[in-house]
């Protein structure tokens, strides 16, 4: 490999999921390339919707106290490189060369055992691992891919776990309750190691709970031992109230991402931070909480990207994700006329999503982009609920068509699938 697009492609060539579910190869290809996993303290995030955010909202915390936060989430939105970043700079294209080229040998030894090849996600697991090892960040956060038992992710020792809700997504490998979908997520408790969770329905808790318990493992639930409750929204975004785990005292706080949701996620992330605090690695001020909280930022989350009329990309993408939607739209523009650009991957539940959105959307198009798994825009259209609904296959000529539809005080929301809104985020260039 003789450049970055090299390295990039050779990693995309990689299967996007394994044959044999498992950690082993990943593993295999650790015990490599000395143990890198052992040289970094960790927290491990699980949960269906609000990992991306709770990454974000720790490291801005963290970063804003003086330390620095390496973090490993997907899927990417600008670059592929962002899934690995350190103080929110993502690694450099020289840096991921280098790195492949370090782990690319050992992927092809052991592709010919009887562990066969390994795995996209899994090399860059490897791969950001190694990063962290030699860059020694004070801390790394780590978001699981899918799932948290079998996820590559899985091979780290945090000092704390954290899930966020538990849902209906990728339904196909986790499950179909939620007890199966929480069983997996709940995969990431290690021994001895705490674990907080937002997770609010009784039989996903009651799992969380027993294999913490069977982990001998501390736990920390939303509404048993801390909790948010919302006071308004704003213009400028959400505030909150926050009561602790310790000392029970009711301390108000705001944040800039929108949406009733993203309280879960930043109370979650305050208890991660003040459980550090109270283990004693860290020393994290209310004041510096405060600005970390505000100051955090995640792209694609209710991100508005353009101005009068007010053109919004979110990364909705299951039905909890439409539902925060939904709710986020209602409390911030819930007087005016909202115009919907939606595409979304078939293996998806499109049409309980559409159905969510019917009673605040005005007017809906459906479209495709380029992706494997993307539903065509007809597919979409016939399955609509929506009344005033219409295809266009070109997201590019539908995201003209509908934007000259608008009057100054509409909303256009973007929504459907992560991999849709990255394609859509890079046409517009004045970002917030």
């Amino acid at each position: 490999m003789k450049s970055y697009k090299e390295a990039l492609e050779w990693i995309h060539s990689l299967l996007k999921f394994g044959i044999k579910p498992g950690l082993k190869r990943v593993e295999w290809l650790l015990e490599r390339t000395g143990s890198p996993e052992k040289k970094i303290m960790c927290i491990h995030i699980a949960g269906t919707n609000g990992k991306g955010s709770t990454v974000e909202f720790i490291r801005s915390i963290m970063n804003e106290a003086g330390y620095s936060v390496g973090t490993f989430t997907s899927p990417y939105l600008i670059s592929f490189n962002e899934r690995v970043s350190l103080n929110r700079i993502p690694i450099s294209n020289d840096e991921l060369l280098h790195y492949a080229r370090i782990v690319r040998p050992y992927v092809e030894e052991v592709s010919l055992t009887e562990l066969g090849s390994p795995t996209e996600f899994e090399v860059i697991t490897v791969i950001s691992l190694l990063y962290f090892a030699d860059k020694q960040p004070d801390i790394v956060v780590y978001e699981t891919g899918l799932g948290g038992l079998y996820d590559s992710t899985n091979v780290i020792t945090p000092i704390l776990s954290l899930i966020t809700n538990i849902g209906f997504d990728h339904m196909g490998i986790l499950g179909d309750t939620l007890k199966e979908i929480a069983f997996q997520k709940a995969g990431i408790i290690k021994k001895g190691v705490p674990v907080i969770t937002t997770a609010d329905q009784k039989e996903a808790r009651e799992v969380i709970e027993h294999k913490a318990k069977e982990m001998h493992a501390v736990n920390y639930f939303l509404d048993r031992d801390f909790s948010v409750v919302h006071k308004e929204s704003t213009h400028s975004g959400e505030s909150f109230f926050y009561t602790d785990i310790e000392d029970k005292k009711e301390i108000k706080f705001e944040i800039a991402m929108k949406g009733t949701h993203q309280i879960k996620n930043a109370g979650l992330a305050i208890a991660a931070v003040k459980y550090l605090t109270r283990s004693r690695r860290f020393e994290i001020p209310l004041f510096t909480l405060e600005d970390g909280l505000r100051k955090a930022n995640w792209a694609g989350r209710f991100e508005k990207v353009s101005h009068s009329p007010d053109i919004i990309i979110d990364g909705a993408h299951n039905e909890q994700g439409v539902k925060a939607l939904k709710e986020t739209l209602i409390n911030h523009y819930g007087s005016k006329r909202i115009f919907l650009l939606f595409a979304a991957l078939e293996d998806k539940a499109y049409a309980t999503m559409m159905k969510d959105l019917v009673s605040v959307v005005y007017e809906a198009c459906f479209t495709t982009f380029d992706f494997p798994r993307a539903a065509s825009a007809e597919q979409l259209l016939k399955e609509s609920p929506l009344e005033n609904s219409y295809s266009i296959s070109s997201w590019r000529d539908a995201l003209q068509h509908v934007k000259d539809q608008l009057q100054q005080d509409d909303v256009l929301i973007i929504t459907g699938s992560l991999y849709f809104i990255s394609e859509i985020r890079k046409t517009f260039q004045n970002l917030e």
